[in-house]
């Protein structure tokens, strides 16, 4: 709908409204203007591993300037509230479930365990040993000695995990009887033992040469490679941290890690994992300058990608994460899967999605594909939880700083996005919970507002090291905050105390905040005395039940003419902000994919979406009228069943819309990979042909006429 006062049209709960023109209330992904932003579901190493001595703060090595070449596409009051003097030390994570068989099963498994989770291991003496969720303990038993006394097991310690020794002789005995070598009862034992001694050494050679071991644990749906964790041999970790985060050993992932032990800590943040060199000399490609030297913003477009369900998990992006469960369970975003899982399978589930579902091969892609930025969301719970929460706390912040130096190797600047805040700020499941807003609303509104600025106190001194000056191009304030549900004075106090508090602790990078939906045209006059912002517009047609409906001849003009006719609007300060960037859009044509609209909620095109609350159900499909029957077959299709028409069509609603952005600062794509939705994944999109191979190579800009296309259906 374009309008959440209009009782025609309707939205989903999770829906990403796009920017739009009316103040008014609407529901989600809806904007005044059409423009709507994205639903609720929406959203190998340079060089061997090294161990140096850190610092937070090292100069950067500096290229000589060079000039880049010309892109081949033409480049078109609240008071600040007082935040807490507090002190940050790093948490300890819970017990770790550590998994030690019999001599015989280490033989043909030896398994690494999980990571984030403390391990507390006592010395034993028997084989036998629980381990439970907060603490270790041991049950000792004895055994009988048969024939004679068996000597005491020790235990040693291998890159963290514990692992037995076998006991026993090597050889047979001398009888006392015959006065000669014999091999008796006792011999044969004896043999045995020495077997089972080398059916562990073996195996603990192979731990020591790469533990490479699997998760017993793994995310539903996800492969079972080998952890990437390489050789801790010589790393110490002190007494006091072992088991806890900065223990390298509870890791599920090493790869280009700086694993030599530090607790030093930047804005209460821990630095654990960095390297003390970086070189910002790298450029995404020949048409933008390197990091070190200057990005004009607003004369030069910026070309961006999301990584999207990475360290904010989104049911749409990786459904296998949910998919397995019965519906009665309610597992619906990350706080109700975190919740059933329990913190150590939580943990242990969470990180192997982290350290598989992007990684540095995805940014060498990304680079190829044409891009020089990209968006990166993450959580609060990367740098704290809070009573109550079932999130992993912590793990992630290590994946997002290991993410950002892998950007930097291959000269992509990063937009941090923090995409959860305390209490959700918009009610949708990639905020961390769907439901009710508890940010800046509600009971604990103004607290979780607070923990908020809390949080930019600490981010903000930990980016504002040297090493950030180049690689963080823009820093955000938080995603897409529901501004048609909360009051917008306060939400814009709000955002005018983070502003304030990122400044006065050294963050001089691009600020973003988001538009909340209320219309591009209604922030003329708001926030405009503050320099360096840039205001992030997601737009998206599908998510408006009006607009979903247009034909796709329309919807390709609205593209063209729609969101050009906004952005222009929006950049002019006499009727709208000014600097505009769109950190969201799709060519998706329908809301069909899998779990777009929740989990287990249906979709606007076929008339299923039921979200449980009639003044949000979609209960009519929102096909275009007189096309027949609205179907996703087609739109869910394996993209190898496509009609070249349709492949064309989608192709050209992609460039479209990249040409509309440039008019402002640019655009983020929504997202770059996904595991079963072809049209919401760059990655996928280019293979199948439907996305430029590029993002530059682009053979319709919208000063063409817009074809029709004979043959496609409208309704699928």
């Amino acid at each position: 709908m374009a309008d959440g006062d209009r009782p025609t049209s309707k939205s989903k709960t999770r829906s990403r409204p796009t920017s739009g023109t009316t103040p008014k209330e609407r529901t989600p992904r809806q904007s005044g203007e059409k423009s709507h932003s994205r639903s609720p579901e929406k959203k190998q190493s340079r060089s061997p591993e090294k161990k140096q001595s850190r610092s937070p703060e090292k100069k950067q090595s500096q290229s000589p300037e060079k000039k880049q070449s010309q892109s081949p596409e033409k480049r078109s009051s609240k008071p600040v509230v007082k935040i807490k003097e507090s002190e940050y030390t790093p948490s300890q994570t819970s017990s770790n479930v550590l998994s030690v068989d019999s001599l015989a099963k280490l033989n043909a498994e030896n398994e690494k365990t999980g990571s984030g989770e403390n391990r507390k291991v006592t010395e034993k003496q028997q084989k036998e040993k629980v381990v439970t969720e907060g603490e270790v303990t041991e049950r000792v038993g004895q055994k009988r000695e048969e024939d004679r006394g068996r000597r005491r097991k020790k235990k040693r310690i291998v890159s963290g995990a514990i692992l037995e020794e076998g006991d026993g002789r090597r050889g047979g005995y001398i009888s006392p009887d015959e006065g000669r070598p014999r091999i008796g009862r006792g011999g044969w034992i004896a043999i045995g033992l020495v077997l089972l001694l080398l059916a562990i050494l073996i195996p603990v050679g192979v731990y020591l040469a790469g533990r490479n071991s699997k998760s017993n644990n793994a995310a539903p749906g996800s492969s079972s490679t080998s952890a990437p964790n390489g050789s801790l041999n010589g790393v110490n970790v002190p007494t006091s941290a072992k088991g806890g985060y900065l223990d390298p050993f509870t890791w599920y992932d090493t790869k280009d890690f700086n694993v030599t032990y530090t607790n030093e800590t930047v804005g209460g943040l821990p630095i654990m994992g960095l390297n003390s060199n970086w070189d910002d000399t790298a450029k995404a490609n020949d048409y933008v300058p390197a990091l070190n030297e200057k990005f004009a913003y607003g004369t030069m477009p910026i070309r961006g990608v999301n990584l999207g369900g990475w360290l904010s998990i989104e049911p749409f992006i990786t459904p296998s994460l949910f998919n397995t469960y019965d519906s009665k369970l309610g597992i619906i975003d990350e706080y109700t899967l975190c919740r059933h899982l329990g913190t150590e399978q939580a943990a242990q589930t969470l990180e192997k999605h982290y350290s598989t579902f992007i990684n540095e091969q995805t940014f060498k892609d990304v680079q190829a594909a044409g891009f020089d930025h990209v968006r990166i969301p993450y959580s609060y719970w990367a740098v704290t939880t809070y009573p109550g929460d079932p999130y992993v706390p912590k793990i992630s912040w290590r994946y997002l700083l290991r993410g950002i130096e892998y950007a930097r190797k291959y000269g992509l600047r990063v937009n941090l996005d923090l995409h959860g805040a305390p209490g959700s700020q918009n009610g949708w499941n990639h905020s961390g919970r769907q439901g009710v807003i508890g940010w800046l609303n509600g009971t604990d509104g103004q607290l979780n507002g607070q923990r908020s600025l809390d949080l930019h106190e600490q981010l903000s001194t930990f980016f504002a090291q040297p090493r950030y000056k180049n690689v963080i191009a823009i820093y955000g304030l938080v995603n897409e905050p529901k501004m048609t549900r909360l009051p917008p004075t306060s939400v814009i106090g709000w955002t005018t105390s983070a502003i304030e508090i990122v400044r006065k602790n050294g963050i001089t990078q691009t600020i973003a905040f988001g538009d909340g939906f209320l219309g591009l045209p209604n922030w003329q006059g708001k926030l405009q005395g503050i320099e360096g912002l840039v205001m992030d517009a997601h737009q998206y047609v599908i998510f408006n039940v009006d607009q979903i409906g247009f034909s796709h001849k329309t919807k390709l003009n609205f593209a063209c003419s729609g969101w050009a006719g906004q952005m222009k609007q929006s950049i002019n300060t006499a009727t709208g902000f000014g600097p505009t960037l769109c950190g969201e859009w799709s060519q998706a044509d329908t809301d069909c994919a899998t779990y777009l609209n929740n989990v287990g909620a249906g979709n606007r095109w076929t008339g299923t979406m039921n979200l449980g609350d009639p003044s949000l159900n979609v209960l009519t499909p929102s096909c275009p009228k007189n096309s027949g029957k609205c179907d996703c077959t087609e739109a869910n299709a394996d993209p190898a069943q496509y009609s070249d028409i349709y492949k064309r069509w989608l192709l050209m609603n992609a460039q479209a819309q990249m040409t509309s952005f440039e008019i402002g600062w640019g655009w983020f794509y929504w997202t770059w990979v996904t595991e079963t939705n072809v049209q919401w994944s760059w990655k996928l999109g280019m293979a199948a042909g439907i996305l430029p191979q590029k993002t530059w190579n682009r053979d319709f800009n919208c000063t063409q006429i817009v074809p029709d296309f004979p043959g496609l259906p409208e309704n699928y």
